[in-house]
C-alpha cells in the first residue's frame, strides 16, 4: 500500500541521483510522469522511494548509490518516523549479532514470510538480553518527532490508564493466527515483568490499548508507571520495515552489526542536534573512572548510553566479557531509552535492564541498590514533580525547592546506591551556590554524602559556554568523625578556540587528586588546583561549594616562574618579529600593468583544482574551519559523518574563507595537511608546474581583488573565489613574488604569537599582583 511506502524528500532524491536540488525541481516541471508527492508539505513534499527509484532507473538518472546512503534514506523516509525505523533496524542488528544463522534462515524467503517469523525470533533474542519478551504496539507517541509507531519503543503510561494484567506464565502475545495463545485485540500490548533471576527489580510496565474496543477508564489515584524500553515489532510493522531490515543486514555484512548501528544512530543524532543533549565520550570516561569498577551501574537519565558504555570499560583492566555486570538505564524519552538498550546490548554482554519513563515520578528501579550511579541529568527543570513528590522517601537530606531539580536528582542517585556505593553527577555550577539549596548541601556535607566537587573547564559538555561541575557522592555507611570534602578546579586546562579542553590533563589532575583524597580522607593543598576542606569550614550561611572560592592561589614561586617563561618567550618572539619586519617599500617604480586571469579560468584550464568543504566522510579526521584559517591555528572543528568523501588538505593547497569579507588565504603546511575542509571554505590545489602556491595566496589577499569578487546579499558578504584575479606571470617571476609573500606570512604569524603572549603576560601580572603571588617591587 502506498501509505506504507518509504518516503524520500527532494534532497534525498538529489543524493540518489547525484545531482543538485535544482535538477530535481526541473524534472518535476518538465516530466509529466515524475512521481506525485505522497506526503510532506506543499513547500517540502515527500515522494514514495520505490516510485522515485523506478522513475530514475527508467530515465537513466539513477546514480550508483552507496549502500550506506540507501539504507539511511530508507530509515529517514520510514512511514512511522526515523526513531521507529532505527529501533526496528537495531532489533534486527542484535539478532544478527547474537544469532546470525537464524537471521539467514528468516531472510531467505519473501518479505511476508520474514514478517511472519521475525517477531518470534526477536522475542527470543530480546528475552535473553533484556529479561522479558514483549509484543504489541505502543499506546501513544514518543517525545521525538515522528516517533509514533506500531510496535516500537514504548512510552510512559498516562495517569488515567487502566492496568492490563497478563497471565504470569505468558511472556508475549503472538500476532500470527496459528500461534496465538492469548486472544487480545491487535492494538493491545503485553505486560513486561523482569524475571526474578536478574537481581534487579524494575516496576512492572503496563501498556494499554489504542483500539476502539478498549477505552481507558480514569483512575486519577494511580501513579505513573515506567514502561519497557523496547517492544518486539509486530508482523505488520515488520512487513512495512522489510526493505529497511534487508538493507540494514546487507550493510551489517559489510561493516558489522555494531558498527552499522553506530553509523545509523550517529547520523540520526547529527541530523537532530537540538533534540538531544549528548555527554562527550571523554567526560563520560572521566565520570566512570571516578566511580570506579562496579558490578551494578544505574543511569537514571541515560540519554544515548554514553555513561553506561564508559562504565563497562572503567578500571585498570577492563574485562573482555562483562556478563557478570548489570547495567540499568531509564530515560523519559521512550524512543531514546530503546535505542540505548540496543546500543548497550551490541557493545557488551552485561545484563541490561532499560525502561522508559520520568525517573523522578515513575522510578523503574525502586528496589535497586547499585554499586555506582552515573548521571547527566536535565538542568534547570521547574516541572520535575515538586508538587506530587512532597512526601517521597528519597528526600533524606531535605525536600528540594522547585528551582532545585538537580538536588532532586542527587538524592535519587543516593537512594539507589548500596551503602558505600558511589554516584557521579554532572551539575550546573549554580547548584553549588544557590541559596535555595543551601540546607540540602549542608546536610549532604554533615552526613558525609558529598565527597567532592570538581569544576570542569569551559567547553567540557553542553552548554559549552559554562564551566560545569562534577559532584562525587557516596552513600555513607556511617557518619564520619571529622568529614572533609575535596574541592578541585581544572579550568586552567580549557583548550584554545573551539578545540575543547585538554582532556588528558583534566583526567590526570582530577583522578590523581580524587584517588589521593579517597585513600586518606585528606589532600594536601595543591595551589590553584585542589584542596580538601573540613566540612565545618563550609557550613556558613551560604554553604557555597564553588571550588574557585576556596582554593589557595598558585604559589608565588610557580606563578612568578610561569610569568618569567612567558616574558622570555615574548622577548624572543619580539626579536624575531623585528628581524622579519618587511623592508621599506620602494615607491619610485610605476605600478606594472600585467595581463590578468581569474581563478575560474585557471580551474577550467587545469592549472588548479577547486574544491569546496562541508562533508565529513566516514572516517573521523580533524576539520579545518573558517575560524581556524582566520586565526591561523590548527584544525579544531568537527563535521557530521556523511557518504560524500571529504576534501582533505595537502601541503601546498591554498584555502580561502568565503564569508566575512576578509582578505585571507592560507597555504597549507605539513602540520595542517590531512585535515578535512570545513564549511564556508574553498580549497585551491595549484599545479606546481604552472602556479606557485605562495604567489597564488598572496595575490588572492589583495583588498581591491577581494572587493571586486565579493557580493553583498542581505547583511553578509560572500566571496566568489572564481572571480578573484591574479596576473599571468612566468613561473620564475611567480617564485620571486611567492618568496616575498611567504616572508610576510612568517611576519604575520610572529605578530599573532607575540599578541597572544603579550595578553597572557598582562593577564598573569594582573592576577599575580591582585592575589599576592607577584610583588609590586620596591
Amino acid at each position: 500500500m502506498q501509505d506504507n511506502a518509504t518516503e524520500v524528500t527532494a534532497a534525498g532524491i538529489a543524493r540518489l541521483a547525484g545531482v543538485g536540488r535544482a535538477a530535481v525541481s526541473n524534472w518535476r516541471r518538465r516530466h509529466a510522469d515524475f512521481p506525485k508527492p505522497v506526503g510532506g508539505t506543499e513547500t517540502s513534499p515527500s515522494f514514495a522511494l520505490t516510485e522515485v527509484e523506478g522513475w530514475l532507473r527508467e530515465h537513466s538518472k539513477l546514480a550508483e548509490v552507496p549502500l550506506r546512503e540507501r539504507v539511511w534514506q530508507q530509515l529517514v523516509g520510514h512511514p512511522e518516523g526515523p526513531v521507529t525505523a532505527l529501533t526496528h533496524a537495531g532489533c534486527v542488528l542484535l539478532l544478527i549479532h547474537d544469532r546470525p544463522t537464524l537471521w539467514l534462515e528468516l531472510s531467505a524467503g519473501s518479505d511476508e514470510r520474514l514478517a511472519a517469523m521475525l517477531p518470534e525470533a526477536l522475542d527470543q533474542v530480546l528475552t535473553s538480553r533484556f529479561g522479558a519478551a514483549r509484543r504489541g504496539r505502543r499506546g501513544r507517541r514518543g517525545r521525538e518527532a515522528g516517533a509514533a509507531t506500531a510496535a516500537s519503543t514504548s512510552v510512559n503510561v498516562p495517569l488515567a490508564s487502566t492496568a492490563v494484567n497478563a497471565p504470569p506464565a505468558s511472556n508475549s502475545v503472538n500476532t500470527a493466527p496459528a500461534s496465538t495463545s492469548v486472544n487480545v485485540p491487535p492494538a493491545s500490548t503485553a505486560v513486561n515483568t523482569p524475571p526474578a533471576s536478574t537481581g534487579v527489580n524494575a516496576s512492572p510496565a503496563v501498556h494499554t490499548s489504542t483500539g476502539p474496543a478498549q477505552t481507558p477508564q480514569a483512575t486519577p489515584a494511580q501513579p505513573p508507571q515506567a514502561a519497557p524500553a523496547l517492544q518486539t515489532p509486530t508482523g505488520p510493522a515488520a512487513l512495512a520495515s522489510a526493505p529497511l531490515l534487508r538493507g540494514t543486514a546487507e550493510l551489517a555484512a559489510e561493516l558489522g552489526a555494531r558498527q552499522t548501528f553506530e553509523f545509523l544512530l550517529g547520523r540520526h543524532l547529527d541530523a537532530n542536534p537540538r533534540q538531544y543533549t549528548l555527554t562527550p565520550a571523554d567526560l563520560a570516561g572521566l565520570m566512570a573512572e571516578l566511580a570506579g569498577p562496579a558490578r551494578t551501574v544505574l543511569d537514571p537519565a541515560c540519554g544515548t548510553g554514553a555513561l553506561l558504555r564508559a562504565a563497562t570499560q572503567a578500571g585498570p583492566a577492563p574485562r573482555p566479557e562483562q556478563a557478570d555486570q548489570r547495567l540499568c538505564a531509564q530515560d523519559d524519552a521512550s524512543g531514546l531509552a530503546g535505542l540505548t538498550a540496543l546500543r548497550l546490548a551490541l557493545h557488551t554482554r552485561a545484563g541490561i535492564r532499560a525502561a522508559a519513563g520520568d525517573t523522578l515520578r515513575a522510578d523503574a528501579f525502586p528496589e535497586l541498590r547499585a554499586d555506582a550511579v552515573l548521571c547527566h541529568p536535565p538542568f534547570n527543570e521547574r516541572n520535575w514533580g515538586h508538587d506530587e513528590l512532597a512526601y517521597d522517601a528519597r528526600w533524606e537530606y531535605g525536600f528540594p525547592a522547585r528551582t532545585e531539580s538537580e538536588l532532586a536528582w542527587v538524592q535519587h542517585a543516593l537512594a539507589r546506591l548500596r551503602d558505600g556505593g558511589t554516584a557521579v553527577l554532572l551539575m550546573p555550577p549554580a547548584a553549588a551556590s544557590r541559596r535555595s539549596g543551601r540546607r540540602i548541601r549542608a546536610d549532604l556535607l554533615r552526613r558525609g554524602a558529598l565527597r567532592a566537587v570538581v569544576a570542569l573547564p569551559v567547553g567540557a559538555a553542553p552548554p559549552y559556554n559554562i564551566p560545569l561541575h562534577l559532584w562525587v557522592l557516596r552513600r555513607p555507611e556511617k557518619a564520619p568523625a571529622q568529614p572533609e570534602v575535596l574541592l578541585a578546579d581544572v579550568g586552567q586546562f580549557a583548550g584554545e578556540g573551539r578545540g575543547g579542553p585538554d582532556w588528558r590533563a583534566v583526567r590526570d589532575a582530577v583522578l590523581d587528586a580524587w584517588r589521593g583524597f579517597d585513600r586518606a580522607g585528606h589532600l594536601d593543598d595543591r595551589p590553584g588546583l585542589a584542596r580538601s576542606l573540613p566540612v565545618i569550614e563550609l557550613l556558613d550561611d551560604d554553604v557555597d561549594l564553588a571550588p574557585a572560592r576556596h582554593l589557595p592561589p598558585p604559589s608565588a614561586t610557580d606563578g612568578a616562574g610561569r610569568l618569567t617563561d612567558v616574558r622570555d618567550r615574548l622577548g624572543e618572539t619580539l626579536r624575531l618579529t623585528v628581524g622579519l619586519t618587511p623592508a621599506a617599500a620602494d615607491t619610485a617604480q610605476p605600478a606594472p600593468r600585467w595581463p590578468l586571469t581569474t581563478v575560474g579560468e585557471l580551474a577550467r584550464g587545469g592549472a588548479l583544482v577547486l574544491r569546496t568543504g562541508g562533508n565529513g566522510g566516514h572516517a573521523r579526521v580533524p576539520v579545518l574551519t573558517d575560524h581556524d584559517v582566520l586565526a591561523g591555528t590548527g584544525p579544531t572543528g568537527t563535521l557530521p559523518e556523511s557518504d560524500e568523501e571529504p576534501a582533505l588538505t595537502e601541503p601546498g593547497d591554498v584555502v580561502v574563507p568565503v564569508l566575512g569579507g576578509g582578505s585571507v588565504a592560507r597555504v597549507i603546511d605539513d602540520a595542517t595537511a590531512g585535515a578535512a575542509l570545513g564549511r564556508n571554505l574553498v580549497l585551491l590545489r595549484p599545479d606546481p608546474a604552472a602556479l606557485d602556491p605562495w604567489f597564488l595566496a598572496g595575490f588572492l589577499r589583495g583588498t581591491a581583488n577581494n572587493r571586486q569578487a565579493s557580493s553583498y546579499a542581505s547583511t553578509a558578504t560572500r566571496l566568489d573565489v572564481r572571480r578573484l584575479q591574479l596576473p599571468r606571470l612566468p613561473l620564475d617571476a611567480q617564485h620571486r613574488y611567492g618568496a616575498r609573500f611567504r616572508a610576510l606570512d612568517e611576519f604575520e604569524r610572529a605578530l599573532r604569537l607575540a599578541g597572544r603572549l603579550g595578553e597572557q603576560l598582562v593577564r598573569g601580572m594582573y592576577d599575580g599582583l591582585t592575589d599576592g603571588t607577584v610583588a609590586p617591587g620596591p
